[in-house]
């Protein structure tokens, strides 16, 4: 099995990627890293990882994209199966090993994808995915352009099929995700596991913050040639319903919670105060300020008791 990551500057997270990859419980695979000409530090992180698990095989390569590193990694797959990852994500332990599974089994499927949890930038837990799980409910989604139907960084499929169906198709980048589940699709079936097994990071240099407008522009042609190769009627103004990503405030509002659920305090402060700077004039922003305040002032006030009663109970203490 062959797993393609492609790496760019990405060193905060890189680390953990890998070795998210080098920890599952099935151990038969390659990762191959295509490095694409990082600044920040992200190729030594690998390098060290490369030393001392001779699984990895990295190439450094001078700026060229992300799909032509896929297509370039594809090309020196030797496994029978591929698995994606992003080098900002993380994969539970045995995400290869039911995947596998699960292919083995079922001769029919192509490419299986998973339940995600979202992470914050601090990997604080967030919402879990509710993805199809069946082929045709994936599919009807994926015609309504939601390529994330199937999680990229979440799936695994069938070698041959991906290069059957002429592998990733650069002119659809962002979106090449979803342009080639709709190519696989009309060669075998597609499938989600129920379970969540991988952990999908929120952060707002990803793609999904920076290129939403034109994920939605290109996600129409990929969906209208889709329809056509199907022999279903395109109309003339055809678009995909548009999708919303968060505004930053709505973001750091959101992660605030997370961090405070997770008692991490003095994070949960971080964000709330960002998502007041991002959104001054939004007095949500402002209630979760408060919110986070009096969490943290309980907490202190706790502490404090809890302390005065540790000093007034112990030898020479004041409760003696």
């Amino acid at each position: 099995m062959s797993v393609l990551m492609p790496v760019y500057n990405t060193r905060r997270y890189v680390r953990q990627a890998v070795e998210s990859i080098l920890g599952q419980t099935f151990e038969d695979f390659e990762l191959i890293v295509m490095d694409d000409q990082s600044t920040d530090g992200s190729l030594g992180v690998v390098e060290e990882c490369r030393r001392r698990d001779d699984r990895v095989r990295l190439f450094p390569r001078a700026k060229t994209g992300y799909c032509r590193l896929l297509n370039e990694a594809l090309g020196l797959a030797r496994g029978r199966y591929l698995a994606r990852m992003d080098s900002d994500d993380v994969s539970l332990p045995d995400r290869f090993e039911k995947q596998v599974a699960y292919l083995e089994a079922n001769s029919d499927c192509v490419a299986v994808g998973c339940r995600v949890r979202e992470i914050d930038p601090h990997g604080l837990h967030l919402d879990v995915s509710r993805n199809e799980l069946d082929h045709d409910g994936i599919v009807a989604r994926l015609l309504e352009g939601a390529g994330a139907e199937i999680p990229h960084p979440g799936v695994m499929m069938r070698t041959s099929a991906v290069v059957e169906a002429g592998g990733y198709r650069p002119e659809f980048e962002p979106v090449e995700d979803l342009d080639l589940y709709l190519r696989l699709a009309e060669r075998g079936r597609l499938a989600n596991l129920p379970g969540v097994l991988l952990e999908y990071r929120q952060h707002f240099t990803s793609v999904n913050y920076l290129r939403a407008d034109e994920q939605v522009r290109l996600a129409s042609l990929v969906v209208a040639e889709a329809m056509t190769r199907r022999g279903q009627a395109v109309p003339g103004s055809f678009a995909v319903p548009p999708w919303r990503m968060p505004t930053k405030a709505e973001s750091y509002r959101n992660w605030a919670e997370a961090a405070l659920r997770s008692r991490r305090r003095g994070v949960a402060m971080e964000y709330a105060v960002k998502g007041v700077m991002a959104g001054p004039a939004e007095g949500v922003s402002w209630v979760v300020l408060a919110g986070v305040l009096a969490g943290t002032l309980r907490s202190f006030a706790r502490s404090a008791r809890d302390a005065f009663r540790r000093m007034a109970s112990s030898p020479g203490g004041s409760g003696r």
